[in-house]
């Protein structure tokens, strides 16, 4: 018998997305977020000085992660299909330059290539904060994000490529309206996994100066002091998004598998 190999998407530190086929009331996902929910509604009820003042004072600072958040995902997406598409390329010269591109950004850390890019280039070229943030999130998450689309199209049996192939479609026709869509469904898990990664990174972006919301948080406990209150409640706060973001992923996947279940 021919072994096969096998196609592996890795999924990394972002949060465990829900199994979509999942339907029981009580399970991992549920009690972990009615615990932080439950947890932080307590605090602010129980003591509402000092955890309702911290809530209270960090609504301006979640909106600059999710700002931050957002912009680099619809960078980041661009970057990492055409990464993803660079590394299954014949085109050697192609090939090449994503292949390097990955090996080089993935062997340097994220809080690096935020000083580098704010600090070092910041002495050549003066980039607001922000901006910063998100050509550095953007750039070290498209190379993990390239491997994800690489996996997903090497995941689609070769047979559905030459069967467009038959039917005259162009090489750029089969892989835009066979090959992608059909490693939408594969890729959809870890994409959303590196998301998650990606809004909790945000968290390094306080070091330029970006007044996200761990920023914010420090702001509060240097001004009072209650730095066990300040970074408890952010650490609920962060626990509560992924896991809502997580379950919407979980959702997401659910109906897909469903869309093409019906197809079927």
């Amino acid at each position: 018998m021919k072994n096969h190999p096998t196609i592996r998407i890795e999924v990394v530190e972002g949060a465990s997305i829900p199994d979509p086929k999942d339907t029981n009331f009580i399970n991992a996902w549920t009690l972990a977020f009615c615990t932080a929910l439950g947890a932080l509604a307590f605090l602010c009820l129980v003591r509402p000085e000092p955890y309702r003042d911290i809530l209270l004072f960090l609504p301006d600072g979640l909106l600059v992660t999710f700002e931050v958040t957002l912009l680099s995902l619809l960078c980041t997406l661009p970057i990492g299909l055409v990464t993803g598409l660079g590394r299954i390329s014949r085109n050697r010269f192609f090939n090449l330059i994503a292949s390097t591109y990955v090996e080089i950004i993935r062997g340097i850390p994220l809080l690096v290539q935020l000083f580098y890019i704010y600090y070092a280039l910041g002495s050549l070229i003066k980039v607001p904060p922000i901006v910063s943030a998100v050509i550095a999130i953007s750039f070290c998450y498209g190379a993990y994000m390239g491997e994800v689309f690489r996996a997903g199209i090497l995941a689609v049996p070769r047979g559905q490529s030459e069967a467009a192939r038959s039917l005259g479609f162009s090489r750029g026709q089969t892989m835009r309206l066979v090959i992608l869509p059909q490693a939408l469904r594969t890729i959809l898990p870890p994409v959303g996994n590196e998301c998650i990664a990606m809004l909790k990174d945000t968290s390094l972006v306080s070091i330029i100066a970006v007044a996200d919301l761990l920023r914010r948080g420090r702001e509060f406990a240097s001004q009072t002091f209650d730095y066990f209150e300040t970074y408890t409640v952010i650490a609920l706060v962060y626990l509560i998004i992924t896991l809502l973001l997580s379950k919407g992923v979980s959702i997401m996947e659910g109906r897909l598998n469903y869309y093409d279940h019906d197809r079927k």
